[in-house]
């Protein structure tokens, strides 16, 4: 008896590292990617923050001499949120809210950080959350001019 085949790794879903732009997005929009040193956490944490029922959103600038003229964005979900099922799950919402919300409300060389609340993130309305984020960012980039 032979053994099955394995799949074919170019077809199925992305990765998390390739939150691109949505299908049929405009030509105008910029991959997102992803953070990934604590060291890129810890600049976002001193940078501006702004909080919403389903998550809290910290932004930050990037400046001329740092990598990267894309959009940068990170998550985090802390253990208050719940077990390891729960912050994965909080998690996967909150990367799909930003693969769509992003590209089009986020600006290029910027650094975003969401993090998941306990209870809400994982409960709220899609659209809810996808509508948090971009209100969140509304706000962010308005207090910045």
């Amino acid at each position: 008896m032979t053994p099955p085949k394995a799949p074919d790794p170019s077809i199925g879903r992305a990765s998390s590292a390739d939150l691109s732009c949505p299908e049929g997005g405009s030509p105008s929009c910029s991959p997102l990617s992803v953070l990934k040193t604590r060291k890129d956490f810890l600049r976002a944490a001193r940078a501006a923050r702004q909080g919403t029922p389903s998550m809290m959103v910290q932004a930050r600038q990037r400046t001329s001499d740092e990598a990267g003229a894309g959009i940068r964005v990170g998550f985090t979900c802390s253990k208050k949120v719940g077990n390891a099922v729960a912050r994965n799950r909080a998690k996967r919402r909150l990367r799909e809210a930003a693969r769509a919300v992003l590209p089009h409300a986020g600006r290029p060389g910027w650094d975003y950080v969401l993090i998941g609340r306990a209870d809400a993130t994982a409960s709220r309305p899609f659209e809810a959350l996808k509508g948090d984020l971009a209100h969140a960012l509304r706000k962010l980039h308005s207090a910045g001019k």
